[in-house]
């Protein structure tokens, strides 16, 4: 068989990105940040299987430094990959990773109360059917949640705010406020944001009572359409399917896709495996765990980061026996966000490129580009983006 699995483990940064300094958290640049490295330094970071594709060994060359623990000989061909799209974000890289850097500059809101100009309150709040909003400011999702549910159960208003991402974030009680409602708005908003080259508007619900509110597995992202053809629809020209698990359908707004699964990182895996057991010949999954950035790299939670890891870790270990002899899989990411660091945002990282089925060798410092380019040369398609195959 013929088919590629492209698994982005969103956030697992290596360090070593030469524009590094240009990016910050805070007043703070991102020059030394390396998210793996410095997880592995703390402890209890247990990624064999990793290692020995060659995490250790693109740690290394992304960044010079070693990742404690991680230094087994790899048996998978490893590289460290590096963006040029200028952002740090999550449609940034996955467009670049799929053959499309971001050729214009995002357009993000400042650290300020209010965030957002009044116009464009007024247009959420004309679409919301309400008076007002709440939040207006950069915030932790579930910081702000907690601060406003009460009042936002009381008044009807949206919860709205954004990050040092090119982003508008929604949230709402699905019960009190209704996800179709939540939806909804998020839908209609979203042409208004594009066309200010805000990358994303994000549905985040919620459910619970005072102290025990949850944000639940119902966000919708609503991003704007990648410029130019991916390598999804390079696939899809060619008459091959193309299955997207995780956030892949909402990063590229359903384009290019013909199958979406979607779930909490676990389910994620279950439907990787499912699809490892059944995609046809000649297909592309391009899969999002999403869990290491939302759960545990905003959160700075190390620990965390490292457990979740270690899970990835063990399920790969169960999977790649399980591909079919001419299978491409390789193993990514999107940018960094090193759970050590000062501040809330992503780090702008190198990324680990981590490949089974082409055997073992050093594919050295390449871009993000170059794993849209390999996953065409694999699947033996045209492919109309730029990008130099390392195969």
């Amino acid at each position: 068989m013929t088919r590629a699995f492209l698994i982005v483990i969103d956030s697992v940064g290596i360090g070593g990105a030469p524009d590094a300094a240009e990016y910050f958290n805070g007043d703070r640049p991102d020059t030394g940040a390396n998210t793996v490295a410095h997880i592995a330094a703390a402890g209890d970071l247990v990624v064999p299987t990793l290692d020995r594709l060659g995490l250790g060994s693109a740690v290394r060359l992304a960044s010079g430094e070693d990742a404690s623990g991680l230094d087994l000989s790899p048996i998978g061909a490893w590289g460290a990959a590096t963006e040029v799209s200028r952002g740090k974000d999550t449609p940034s890289g996955h467009w670049e990773l799929a053959g499309v850097p971001v050729p214009w500059d995002w357009t993000y809101f400042p650290d300020a109360h209010p965030a957002f100009p009044d116009d464009l309150t007024a247009v959420i709040c004309d679409l919301a059917g309400s008076d007002g909003i709440l939040g207006n400011c950069h915030a932790s999702g579930t910081a702000i949640i907690d601060q406003h549910a009460a009042e936002h159960i009381r008044t009807g208003w949206p919860i709205v705010y954004t990050s040092a991402d090119s982003v508008l974030q929604i949230a709402a009680h699905e019960e009190h406020y209704g996800l179709d409602r939540l939806l909804d708005l998020c839908q209609r908003l979203a042409p208004h944001l594009h066309a200010m080259k805000v990358g994303r508007v994000i549905a985040r619900p919620f459910l619970g009572e005072a102290g025990h509110y949850k944000r639940t597995a119902n966000r919708k992202d609503y991003a704007i359409a990648a410029p130019a053809p991916t390598v999804m629809e390079d696939a899809q020209a060619a008459g091959r399917r193309v299955y997207a698990v995780g956030k892949i359908g909402d990063i590229f707004s359903g384009t290019g896709i013909d199958e979406v699964r979607k779930g909490e990182d676990r389910v994620l895996m279950d439907h990787l495996s499912d699809l490892i057991a059944s995609a046809e010949d000649g297909s592309l999954t391009f899969a999002n765990f999403v869990e290491f950035d939302s759960l545990y790299g905003h959160r700075r939670d190390v620990a965390g980061y490292a457990g979740h890891l270690n899970w990835f870790d063990a399920a790969l270990t169960d999977l790649l026996p399980r591909l079919g002899e001419g299978d491409l899989l390789i193993v990514t990411a999107d940018h960094g966000n090193d759970p050590s660091w000062s501040g809330t945002d992503h780090t702008r990282e190198r990324v680990p490129v981590l490949v089974h089925g082409i055997g073992a060798r050093e594919l050295g410092l390449i871009d993000f580009v170059d794993v849209a380019a390999s996953v065409a040369a694999h699947l033996d398609i045209p492919h109309t983006g730029p990008g130099r195959s390392f195969l």
